[in-house]
Parts: structure tokens; sequence; C-alpha cells
């Protein structure tokens, strides 16, 4: 393959700044929420609490900003994700500081 063909492939600036301005806020912090809470998940499993600390803060620092502008069912159901992970963030603390 050369180099033109690749150049051809590649989206210009125009095009990623037209896709950026399509994006939903709300869908991208739902988005976002949804990767933090996987992240923080696995942090947990591996031990790394501090990591999954600011994964759970994170989570629910977005959350509230969400109230609104998202599907309310939606946002239960990561209200109650985030129940779970500080939960097991807080299992996962107390186990740690035995």
């Amino acid at each position: 393959m050369n180099g033109l063909a690749e150049d051809e492939a590649q989206p210009s600036i125009d095009d990623l700044a037209e896709a950026i301005r399509q994006i939903e806020v709300g869908q991208f912090l739902l988005s976002s929420v949804s990767t933090l809470a996987s992240l923080a998940f696995a942090k947990l499993e591996q031990g790394e609490l501090g990591q999954a600390k600011t994964a759970v803060d994170a989570i629910q620092a977005i959350l509230p900003v969400l109230k609104g502008d998202v599907d309310e069912a939606l946002l239960r159901d990561f209200e109650r994700a985030l129940t779970s992970l500080q939960v097991a963030y807080a299992d996962a603390a107390s186990g740690a500081s035995d």
C-alpha cells in the first residue's frame, strides 16, 4: 500500500470536528460513567483501591449533572451501579485495613 492511499483513508480535521459536534454530551458522559464503573470494578479486583476510589468519586460527581438530561430509568441503573461500587469499595477498604 502506498502513502497516498493511506492518506485518503484518514479523516480530515474538518471531518473530526464535525464528528465531535454531533456528540451529545449526556450520552458521552453516560459512556464515560459506564467505562469508569468497569474500571472501578477491575481496580477493586486487582486491589488497587486508590484507583478504584478515583473512579467511584468521578462517577459520583458526574451522575447529578445528568439529571434531566438523560432517561431517568437509565440514570437510576447507573445510580444503583454506583451504590454497588461504593459498597464493594468499602468492603475492600475495610479488608485492606485488617
